[in-house]
């Protein structure tokens, strides 16, 4: 009766947009579009001119090429190339190279006495919006540029700040239809080869129609995609990128995106902010180590106050525990309960913050926080107590650097507040058990993604937990694998500095 259904085989599948076999089926199938443009040069010139005019430059088209064309009396496609003042002109001959060209924003020009050849001539268009200050790691001191979409925009912004030969940029085009172009950039004699190969073979092997975002390769080329953890970090600040690029990493641009991808990297990497390298020392290790215990007073903190309510209320002071009892008279929820709607809501409030314009999703998160928080405890819904620690959690974890690492965390608070309603404290342990075996686990581009702590990497302590100064870390991270692991001499104390004595 119910017959099991045949699937197709996956080598007969369709995954690829087919290519016209023919140039005149290649022109056949564009004319069908209206900004396809298609005419005879002059009555009685030999020559055809193809271009998308959505594509190409309107000015560059009729002053530079069209002009010129038309003065010209040479009768081959190869002298024809000489009369244009535009360079990088090309002549083509395969199907597949005269459609990326077309779709490239080129002018096609094809002679009838060779009609299987093209003079190829471009004049690309490409409306981009203007370098601005990053909206998502933002710093109150150093550079205010951040990455835009274009590819060559944001190549250009690493190579003025890394203005070396050995700065080496790969390029690689994935999609079956969008042909995204994606550079992988490392500097030669300091990134390890394998670090390089890995990042272009994992790249290569992605077989996936379209990329609309850096964030695509970030989940493809993860080396675990199914953890909630990021694998790579991505940035939208060019000084962090030359700095992971000086360290020794492989970088990820793709086109498109204003982000790009950095990597191998660790864990402690998401909660250091590259503002730590513009202050001071002692206050940038101050902050980074507020960081972190922000992150678990994100994580544990609601876990912990439905375990203490629950099953260790006796650990509490009995003057608190006064005051506990008091917030939670007439509460009709469990703790649990409580803890997970309230959290539910906080979320709700952060999701429609994100999604609405900026100026009404930050009226909508205030207002609603307010409101909504004052109302529940009038009603009796919530205690006060349990009000004020959701609400810490949430500020919490919006000190993490990094946007991705912050919806991680968001994400694994929900197994610890499950976990300390079953068993309290030994629950909240046997979580962080699970987590700490999770986390041991994950690579990042086949290097361990708990260094320093796990392998224990000691010279690398430097700049994880606090940041040392400068002239300490005369090292490059030993988990990198740099093939150069120094980045400067060794900082000498008997030499004295030759400044001026009055």
């Amino acid at each position: 009766m119910f017959k099991r259904r045949k699937q197709k085989p996956l080598e007969n599948i369709q995954t690829k947009s087919e290519t016209p076999k023919s140039l005149e089926a290649l022109l056949e199938t564009c004319q069908k579009s209206v900004d396809f443009h298609s005419f005879k040069l002059t009555e009685d010139s030999p020559y055809h001119v193809y271009y998308i005019e959505t594509l190409v430059k309107p000015e560059l088209v009729h002053d530079d090429i069209l002009l010129y064309l038309k003065k010209s009396e040479n009768t081959t496609l190869l002298d024809l190339k000489k009369d244009v003042p535009v360079g990088d002109t090309k002549i083509l001959s395969g199907v597949p190279e005269i459609e990326e060209a077309l779709m490239l924003g080129h002018v096609l020009v094809r002679s009838e006495v060779n009609p299987n050849e093209v003079l190829s001539i471009p004049a690309l268009f490409s409306e981009t919006r203007s370098i601005s200050a990053p909206e998502v790691e933002f710093s109150v001191v150093g550079p205010k540029d951040a990455f835009v979409e274009p590819l060559n925009l944001n190549l250009n912004l690493i190579r003025r700040r890394l203005p070396i030969s050995t700065l080496i940029v790969d390029e690689i085009k994935v999609g079956d239809l969008s042909h995204t172009r994606i550079a992988i950039l490392h500097i030669k004699g300091i990134a390890d080869t394998a670090n390089v190969h890995t990042a272009i073979q994992r790249i290569r092997d992605i077989q996936y129609d379209q990329i609309a975002d850096s964030s695509f390769i970030a989940q493809m080329i993860s080396d675990h995609s199914s953890s909630p953890f990021p694998q790579l970090i991505d940035t939208e600040r060019p000084d962090r990128v030359s700095s992971a690029l000086a360290e020794g990493k492989v970088v990820i641009i793709v086109d498109g995106s204003p982000q790009v991808l950095t990597g191998p990297t660790t864990l402690i990497e998401f909660f250091s902010a590259f503002e730590d390298y513009f202050i001071a020392w002692p206050l940038a290790s101050i902050f980074r180590l507020i960081r972190l215990v922000a992150v678990l007073f994100s994580t544990l903190s609601t876990a912990l106050y439905v375990s203490v309510v629950t099953y260790h209320y006796e650990m509490i002071p009995s003057r608190l525990l006064d005051t506990l009892v008091s917030s939670r008279i007439g509460i009709p929820l469990p703790p649990i309960v409580e803890a997970i709607v309230l959290e539910l809501v906080i979320e709700l409030l952060r999701e429609a913050g994100a999604r609405l314009p900026t100026k009404i999703g930050q009226t909508i998160g205030i207002v609603g926080g307010i409101v909504i928080g004052t109302a529940a405890v009038e009603a009796g819904l919530t205690s006060n107590v349990l009000l004020i620690v959701v609400a810490l959690t949430a500020l919490a974890s919006f000190t993490t650097p990094v946007y991705q690492m912050s919806n991680a965390i968001r994400l694994i608070r929900f197994p610890f507040i499950l976990f300390a309603q079953w068993l309290g404290f030994l629950g909240v342990s046997i979580c962080f058990a699970f987590l700490l075996s999770h986390l041991l686990k994950l690579t990042s581009l086949g290097r361990p993604y708990l260094s320093p702590i796990y392998p224990l990497r000691a010279t690398d302590f430097k700049d994880a937990f606090f940041r040392l100064p400068f002239n300490l870390q005369w090292q490059r991270p030993i988990s990198v694998r740099s093939q150069q692991t120094t980045r400067s001499k060794p900082h000498d104390k008997r030499k004295k500095r030759r400044d001026i004595e009055e």
